[in-house]
């Protein structure tokens, strides 16, 4: 609040009048909490004391400090692993996902890389030839990629993921198969021969050209290698499959190609194939039975007759799918082509990278630009390229908008008197909240938060906006201290004044951060904790440092030098002197508040022999009564300024002089305190605001329960890229899942079937399933596993009817009934494991589809190794994996009867594709009712969790309002306790609250005084070629009368040590000489 000057520096005989008693301290209820907000004032006072006692020890110590916290920087972590930064440590789905690693290792099974083909003009069909043309020419260029690393060429067939490739005794046919097994290309090509040009295998045999798929009949070939082989096993493995002609056998997209092979449907008549026929349904692989994709798959946008039948699409999507680094590793080690260059897993995946990169690149210039299509490519390696280029940090952003900012404060607190002016003051303050904010990272990063996105791209311009907020408020508040105010104590001063407000907004800033940190989602976590303590780090920095820049530029203004250029001293300098009125005439005043303004003509020169400026001062003054302004005298509250008072004074002398101009006076401040506070103090006013503001906040409640959640990928990825283009059209056309429902260990699989195809029933009835066509068999390897069982007994049936299997000998059976005879005598007694009677007594699936559990798992090691597409198909990803057995229908020795048993099981998955997915909401439910399957399984004695990216990036939505709402209550009742304890105003406190971080008061405001007061006025009669000096000093007045003028430091511009200067009582003029004190 504003003080008279010392007494020693009032003339002799004055006594300083008793302030009038605050009513609020008088009605004795408030009288605790003002004497605690004048104490917390005066620990800010003595705090500002001291920094400007020792200002350079504490800007030195505070740099220094600073600065250290800084250089933690060099250990800081930037995660862009979108688990961790995703799943909560300790949640439920971590635990799931350290379950699986822990299993299956860290690596999925395979990577895919997309290419999504849409027209450029929107709705236009693509279910033509020519469409399909040009997503051949796509498909075809990114499978012919090839990338040269450690001296190796390395293409698709290298490093494709291939499923089911069989064990095959011939030695020959084994390489021969392993060249030529086809890559897992989903593609709508496939139901084309022109699917085959996308394998890229191929084999040599004598007499015969290269073997690839263009040209490879598999039954032509098996019927040319009978007489040199025995491939009786292999031929029934691939009429299991149903292989057939492979892509032969289909038709061509363009008959007229050269290479068309005779056996396609249309080769001779030359006549193009109907797409959205042959595309009904979905495609096939080379095989009919375990490799069907399907129509969600591979077209997007669909349209259908009212028959249901396939009409047009308005996208194609083609996946190919790799190798996991950890398969690539495992499948070239040891191998003559990498046995020289130290074949590791890293460079596996540096390999599989390069060749994403390069995969993505070409398929996106695989179309020319004047195209009717467009081709979108994306590949898991894109996705980690954008979270590595988000996270890193842009020296270039933060580096131009930390320089906008210093040009910002720079110009705006220059002024050309140098006395008034800030500029270096505001060049310090944002350098010093640009270190301020460093130092909170680097703090950051020694405890152990790791970096994100959000970190690097954000939080470096909010700590920056809320760090000079605050240095703006303290640089106005140091330039606008009281009249009267000692200069020892203008740092003081100004901490009493601003520190509660500084403190008010940092420590509610830092509570909100914090709390938000209870949401369980570690990147926003992790953000909030840091934006918590760099919002601390800039509270220290502007509590503690920046005044103690403050009291260094006061020595500068003191010493007449130069903002910013503070080397230069400027040359010619005067001091403003305030006067208090002589005494009135009858001496005597009212009793109150009086307005004194003192007009007076003044010369100004400066003398030639000295650098001093000699000021004279005619006193000629005349009282004007006050008028009657309600809020006049809140111009003379403690609370303001000088250049306030003399802005309002000026405001009144245009007011007099130009009436007949009022668009000339008129301003944002005019307005606001002349029309809008007077209007906004009326009762009607009040309500009004009441009324219209619980309609805003009823409106704002009702949409908080409108408000969706999620984050999109497409809203993280920069509009206009191609990789925004492809998540757009996904998100689209092809909003499929792929998940799995695992199973774990802890409960015996033998005798809980009926329990696993209950759970796959339930599960499979979700409505977010994609539900399998009717003719397909269902995607569990239980399935699988049993349906290879009961197709092996119809073989043993019948060859026992045939008499071509007895007790005696199975050799002269077939394939599978030989291995139905080599099962169904197994007794899964480690002492007596076979026993014979048992061929005709027991089945391999009983009547109720359930497999024995005594042959459980002999059968399962002998599906394994017996039915390796089949097993490829169920993607079942045992754990522990069943031991491998090589069945030999011919050997003698009797070993071949004795089939290992596969170890209980701990791990394995039924696999499933969710589809219709496209909000949060979708998502949410989808969870749901996998977890009520799981928990309803759970019941039974089956332990089971889902797996997939919706479980592993919405799960966390399934708790996020309840986390939200924790969040927002604590929030509010911490706010509540801070605003309590700095304001002492429980009212106060919790009207910020409703308001939501409304913006407390700076000061506390007096009461309004009464009216009576005096008013000294203007001269209208002063010569132009004068200087006008005005001087508005607001003092309390009592019986007795005033004092004569003194002359006091003025309060923009104090001497180092004030010395009181009584001013002259003759009616001459009064002349003050102002120092020119030398630089140096």
């Amino acid at each position: 609040m504003a003080r008279p000057p010392p007494l020693q520096e009032l003339p002799p005989g004055y006594t300083p009048p008793a302030r009038a008693a605050s009513p609020q301290i008088l009605a004795g209820s408030l009288k605790a909490p003002l004497w605690l907000r004048a104490y917390f004032q005066g620990l800010l006072f003595s705090l500002g004391c001291g920094i400007q006692r020792h200002c350079g020890k504490v800007l030195f110590l505070g740099l220094l400090a600073f600065g250290a916290l800084a250089l933690g920087l060099r250990v800081a972590i930037i995660e862009t692993d979108l688990e961790q930064l995703w799943v909560e440590a300790g949640s439920r789905v971590s635990q799931e996902l350290h379950y699986t690693r822990e299993k299956l290792g860290d690596e999925a099974a395979y990577t895919s890389q997309m290419l999504i083909q849409t027209p450029r003009q929107e709705g236009e069909n693509v279910l033509t030839p020519e469409a399909l043309g040009l997503h051949l020419q796509a498909a075809l260029t990114a499978s012919k990629v090839q990338v040269s690393l450690y001296g190796k060429s390395w293409d698709l067939n290298k490093i494709c993921y291939k499923s089911g490739i069989p064990l095959i005794e011939n030695g020959m046919i084994e390489r021969m198969i392993e060249k030529l097994f086809p890559c897992v290309i989903l593609t709508p090509l496939d139901c084309f021969w022109e699917g085959a040009k996308l394998q890229g295998g191929s084999a040599y045999l004598p007499g015969r050209p290269d073997i690839q798929w263009t040209n490879l009949d598999p039954e032509q070939l098996l019927e040319e290698l009978g007489p040199f082989a025995s491939l009786e096993g292999f031929r029934e493995l691939l009429d299991k499959a149903q292989v057939g002609q492979a892509y032969v056998g289909r038709p061509c997209l363009h008959p007229d190609d050269l290479h068309c092979p005779p056996s396609a449907p249309n080769h001779h008549g030359k006549q193009a194939p109907n797409v959205a026929q042959e595309l009904s349904g979905g495609c096939h692989g080379f095989s009919h039975k375990f490799m069907h994709w399907q129509e969600e798959l591979l077209l997007g946008g669909i349209s259908r007759d009212p028959q249901g039948q396939l009409l047009r699409a308005e996208a194609l999507q083609s996946t190919f799918l790799l190798m996991s680094p950890r398969q690539l590793y495992e499948h070239f080690r040891g191998d003559y082509q990498t046995h020289d260059i130290g074949w590791s897993e890293e460079q596996a995946g540096t390999v599989l990278q390069a060749w994403q990169r390069r995969f993505v690149q070409l398929a996106q210039e695989a179309l020319p630009q004047n195209s009717s299509q467009q081709i979108h490519a994306f590949s898991s390696t894109t996705l980690d390229d954008i979270l590595h280029a988000f996270s890193e940090v842009s020296a270039a952003r933060v580096v131009g908008g930390y320089l906008l900012m210093l040009a910002y404060a720079c110009v705006t607190m220059l002024r050309w008197d140098c006395a008034q002016s800030q500029g270096a003051v505001g060049l310090a303050g944002v350098l010093l909240v640009a270190l301020a904010v460093a130092s909170g990272l680097g703090l950051c990063s020694l405890l152990g938060i790791a970096f994100n996105a959000a970190t690097t791209q954000v939080l470096p311009f909010l700590a920056l906006g809320i760090g000079v907020d605050d240095i703006f408020l303290l640089a106005h508040a140091f330039t606008e201290a009281p009249p009267g105010t000692p200069l020892q104590e203008r740092t003081g001063e100004c901490l009493q004044r601003t520190g509660t407000s500084v403190a008010l907004t940092s420590i509610n800033h830092m509570v909100a951060f914090f709390m938000a940190a209870l949401v369980p989602i570690p990147a926003l976590r992790a953000f909030s904790l840091q934006a918590a303590i760099v919002v601390g780090c800039n509270f220290a920095a502007v509590m503690l440092v920046f005044p103690a820049v403050l009291s260094l530029d006061l020595h500068r203004r003191h010493c007449q030098r130069l903002d910013v250029l503070c080397c230069f001293s400027r040359p010619c300098s005067a001091r403003v002197i305030q006067i208090l009125p002589r005494e009135l005439g009858d001496g005597t005043g009212p009793v109150g508040i009086a307005h004194l303004t003192a007009t007076v003509q003044a010369f100004t020169r400066c003398e030639a022999s000295s650098q001093h400026v000699v000021t004279i001062l005619p006193p000629r003054a005349r009282l004007v009564p006050p008028p009657s302004d309600p809020l006049g005298s809140e111009l003379f509250s403690p609370g303001g300024s000088t250049r306030d008072l003399l802005g309002q004074e000026e405001g009144t002398r245009q007011k007099a002089t130009c009436s007949s101009l009022p668009c000339a006076r008129w301003s944002l401040a005019h307005f606001a305190r002349y029309q809008f506070a007077p209007w906004l103090l009326q009762a009607h006013s009040k309500a009004m605001v009441l009324v219209l503001f619980g309609a805003l906040l009823g409106l704002s409640l009702y949409g908080a329960t409108l408000v969706q959640d999620g984050l999109a990928l497409t809203d993280v990825v920069p509009r206009g890229t191609k990789e925004h283009a492809f998540l757009s059209a996904q998100l689209r056309y092809f909003s499929l899942y792929e998940v799995a429902l695992v199973t774990q260990g802890g409960f015996d699989y033998a005798h809980s079937q009926r329990a696993l195809f209950d759970l796959h029933q339930r599960f499979s009835s979700l409505k977010a399933v994609l539900p399998r066509p009717a003719t397909q068999a269902p995607r569990t390897w239980l399935h699988y596993y049993r349906n290879w069982l009961q197709g092996i007994q119809a073989a043993f049936d019948q060859d026992w009817a045939s008499g071509r299997i007895s007790h005696l000998s199975y050799r002269n059976g077939s394939e599978d009934g030989a291995l139905a005879y080599k099962l169904l005598i197994q007794t899964g007694d480690a002492q007596e494991p076979l026993d014979f009677s048992q061929l005709t007594t027991r089945k391999l699936v009983d009547k109720e589809g359930l497999i024995p559990p005594e042959l459980f798992y002999v059968g399962l090691t002998m599906w394994v190794s017996s039915d390796p597409l089949g097993l490829a198909a169920s993607q079942a990803n045992f754990y522990p994996p069943p031991p491998e057995w090589l069945h030999d229908k011919y050997d003698t020795t009797g070993e071949n009867l004795r089939i290992p048993a596969a170890q209980p099981l701990e791990f394995a998955q039924f696999p499933f594709l969710l589809h219709g997915l496209q909000k949060t909401a979708d998502f949410v439910e989808a969870i749901e009712g996998a977890r009520a399957a799981c928990a309803e399984a759970g019941r039974a004695g089956v332990r089971a969790y889902p797996s997939g990216s919706p479980f592993l990036f919405w799960e966390q939505y399934l708790g996020l309002r309840r986390y939200f709402l924790l969040a927002i209550c604590i929030l509010l009742v911490c706010t509540f306790l801070v605003c309590a304890l700095l304001l002492l105003n429980p009212w106060t406190a919790g009207l910020i609250v409703v308001q939501m971080y409304k913006e407390s008061p700076e000061v506390l405001r007096p009461p309004a005084p009464q009216e009576g007061g005096l008013r000294w006025g203007l001269s209208p009669t002063l010569p132009q070629s004068f200087a006008r000096v005005t001087t508005s000093v607001t003092v309390a007045l009592h019986p007795p009368p005033l004092p004569g003028a003194y002359i006091h430091p003025a309060s923009d511009e104090p001497p180092w040590s004030p010395v009181a200067t009584p001013a002259a009582s003759a009616p001459s003029n009064l002349s003050s000489r102002g120092p020119c004190p030398a630089t140096g």
